[in-house]
Order: C-alpha cells, then structure tokens, then sequence
C-alpha cells in the first residue's frame, strides 16, 4: 500500500515536477490535520502509480509554507507538471480530494 512522501524545501521542486501531485501542508498540533491524514494515507495507496501523495509538516517547512502563502491549515494542494492547479483549506471528504485528482489525471 502507499505512502504519503514527506516533503521539504530539498526535495519539493523535484517532487511536483512531473504528473499529479497532492501536498497536504499539515502540522502534528492540528486537530483537522489529523482528521485529514488517514483520508490523504488512503488516496496515496489507492492513486499509487497514478499520483504522487506528499505532506509537508508547516512546523518543520515553515520556508515551504511560507513560498505557498500557507495561512491555514490543514491545505491540501494539487499539482500538475509543476503547476498548482487547485487547492482544498480545510478538512474535507476523500470524494472530494479524488474528484480533484481524477480531474488532473483525465
């Protein structure tokens, strides 16, 4: 099953580069964060080789946080080729993070 890869300001470019990318910009202390997690844990096993799964920990990654102009959190970015192409702030439902993906991956 996948797994959600942590992401930093290493490794952040490289990662969203290519195809569909999901960032969920979280942090340990964040009720609606760990609400989110198991839901982004899910879609990273089930997009596994259609999408990448990231999480960027905003405690650890404040620059990355900071880049994206993170003011709330949970945020769930969605990228494409590089390129943010829409975004969830808030907790929100796995039908509503897929129907996204989907709609990147179409």
């Amino acid at each position: 099953m996948g797994k959600a890869t942590e992401l930093n300001a290493g490794n952040f470019e490289s990662t969203v580069a290519e195809g569909v990318t999901v960032v969920d910009f979280w942090a340990p202390w964040c009720g609606p964060c760990r609400m989110v997690g198991p839901v982004i844990e899910e879609i990273a096993g089930e997009y596994e080789g259609k999408a990448k799964v990231c999480k960027v920990n905003t405690d650890e990654n404040q620059d990355v946080a900071v880049k994206f102009g993170i003011r709330s959190i949970p945020t769930i970015m969605f990228f494409k080729d590089g390129e943010q192409k829409d975004m969830i702030i808030g907790a929100a439902s796995k039908d509503a993070f897929a129907e996204k993906i989907d709609a990147l991956l179409g």
